[in-house]
């Protein structure tokens, strides 16, 4: 059965760092492009950063330009998210996301870590 799995979420004070990693298993991670959505309370979940299967395309929302880094090691079947300089308004549930670079219909979520950015 396909895995994602989500850690690294916590409580953070204003202006912190945190670190998600998000491991994969049962699929051929190399060919998926990898992402990472939010969602906060009331909110509908939103795209944070994606990275291409092979790490030569980045994107990342406005609100975390600068901010956060995201990258991926295909050797290890794993993704990342570094956050820096993390804001109240970066509260919210983080979600891991793979979809096929080429078939369609082929996409697997995680089940979610929490990130609370509060003093």
């Amino acid at each position: 059965q396909v895995q994602l799995v989500e850690s690294g979420g916590a409580l953070v004070q204003p202006g912190g760092s945190l670190r998600l990693s998000c491991a994969a298993t049962r699929f051929t991670f190399r060919n998926y492009a990898m992402s990472w959505y939010r969602q906060a309370p009331g909110k509908e979940r939103e795209l944070v950063a994606r990275i291409s299967s092979t790490g030569s395309r980045i994107n990342y929302a406005d609100s975390v330009k600068g901010r956060f880094t995201i990258s991926r090691d295909n050797a290890k079947n794993a993704m990342y998210l570094q956050m820096n300089s993390l804001k109240p308004d970066d509260t919210a549930v983080y979600y891991c996301n793979a979809r096929h670079e080429i078939a369609t219909g082929l996409e697997y979520w995680g089940q979610g870590t929490q990130v609370t950015v509060s003093s």
